[in-house]
């Protein structure tokens, strides 16, 4: 059988990228910066030392166009199933009848499941240089957990993890994984911090959000020196550790001769979108590819699209900087939805910039027209794909149908961030009719 050169491109592990992207160093207009809430003026390393370790932070405020991937680290992502292959859709082209030709970046095959595991693995190595000894963090639908309790462990380091109490309650094998893997988890709100016992008290029988379980997992962080918070999405460090995605894309269109002409990913706190898109973006910015970039959001939290561009906490409770986004409020609290993983009030100060800055823009759909999307993927690629990456999926396939009635020729790029079968209850609700809109 003769197959076509395109449908897999693969890399060989000695292209694995050795240093990372940074946006922030080629944005037209840069970044505002953190602001102490407190003092009005912007934060400095040494106001979220509490928090971040000294490697950590000198990323975050980084404006360097490249990074170098620490030895350790790079090969370590071997054993994340990198350099993850490039794959073209043809079955899902077929089925649409679509001129178009569609590819996806598979980060689904990582042993973790999802695209996690490129940050979790170099903030855990940060950490332990700095002779941290315990790492707390918050997680949606639990592939953040996942994957910094999976890394942890190769640097002897113990984890905390703070789920929102509504997926905790969802996806109950997420909490057998995040233990399987050493970690320690609690639903959020929780009765382990003062600020979950405060909140469940005034808010009893919510279903919590990302902007909870970050505020108990900083407020651990900050009363033990031995420990510091670990974040895995949404700051400029994760949007650099993640460019590994992007970058290992720009390899394989070039050794396909693949020209895209829209790059889409779904959009939580950013990492994923940043992740794959950052690296071609730099080369729009700098006038070298006409390329679309499309961020995937969910109407559950709808930052990007029906936000304000302003400065905001990163969390429910103050322990972050103000942070100059799109947000829907730090008081916001997103309808409990599957895609937990974008149930998140705000939007990273990069990714938020690139839309502000018209370089990239955004869309918001609903967990009903997600997940019909992500079933004829699996009926058709034979994949099932996070819920979080069906919103990537149906913003390929409504290009796609519009590519059908206009006849173009156009080449859609997406990001399929992590695989579903650990989210099969979504997808038994999707299939019965029970599912709910994504509305609050």
């Amino acid at each position: 059988m003769s197959l076509p050169k395109d449908i897999r491109t693969t890399l060989d592990v000695e292209d694995i990228p050795k240093k990372w992207y940074n946006l922030a160093a080629d944005l037209p207009k840069p970044l505002e910066p953190p602001i102490n809430p407190k003092t009005g003026k912007p934060a400095g390393p040494e106001e979220l030392g509490s928090l971040f370790c000294r490697e950590i932070l000198e990323q975050e405020m980084s404006v360097e166009r490249h990074i170098d991937i620490p030895e350790e680290v790079r090969d370590n992502l071997v054993y994340l199933n990198r350099p993850s292959p490039l794959q073209r859709a043809y079955r899902l082209e077929k089925y649409l009848k679509t001129p178009a030709k569609i590819y996806f970046k598979r980060e689904d095959l990582s042993p973790l499941g999802s695209h996690k595991g490129n940050t979790a693995l170099a903030q855990a190595y940060y950490n332990a240089e700095a002779g941290i000894h315990t790492l707390t963090t918050e997680t949606g639908a639990g592939q953040w957990g996942t994957a910094l309790a999976a890394v942890s462990n190769l640097f002897d380091i113990k984890t905390t993890v703070f789920m929102v109490r509504g997926s905790y309650d969802q996806k109950p094998t997420r909490k057998s994984l995040i233990e399987l893997y050493g970690g320690t988890i609690y639903p959020s709100p929780s009765v382990h911090t003062e600020f979950g016992k405060k909140y469940l008290k005034e808010h009893p029988g919510t279903v919590g959000s990302l902007g909870v379980a970050i505020t108990e997992a900083c407020e651990v962080a900050s009363k033990d020196p031995g420990t510091c918070y670990s974040l895995g999405s949404v700051l400029n460090h994760v949007m650099l550790h993640q460019t590994v995605i992007g970058l290992e894309a720009m390899e394989q269109m070039k050794k396909a001769e693949i020209e895209p002409d829209m790059m889409i990913a779904c959009a939580g706190g950013g990492s994923n979108f940043g992740g794959f898109c950052f690296p071609m973006m730099g080369e729009k910015i700098k006038g070298r590819t006409e390329c679309e970039f499309v961020a995937a959001e969910s109407k559950a939290a709808p930052s990007m699209t029906e936000g304000d561009f302003k400065y905001d906490l990163g969390d429910t409770g103050g322990y972050t900087p103000l942070l100059m986004m799109y947000t829907m409020g730090h008081d916001y609290v997103p309808s409990s939805v599957h895609a937990g993983g974008l149930r998140y009030h705000g939007m990273s100060p990069l990714v938020s910039a690139a839309v502000n800055q018209g370089i990239a823009r955004a869309v918001a759909y609903d967990q009903l027209e997600t997940f019909e999307a992500g079933a004829m993927f699996v009926k058709t690629e034979g994949i099932v794909p996070a819920p979080e990456s069906t919103h990537a999926i149906k913003t390929a396939i409504d290009e796609a149908v519009r590519c059908r009635r206009t006849g173009e020729e156009k080449t859609i790029v997406f990001c399929l961030s992590g695989h579903g079968l650990l989210d099969l209850k979504g997808y038994s609700e999707y299939l019965d009719g029970s599912m709910r809109s994504s509305a609050n």
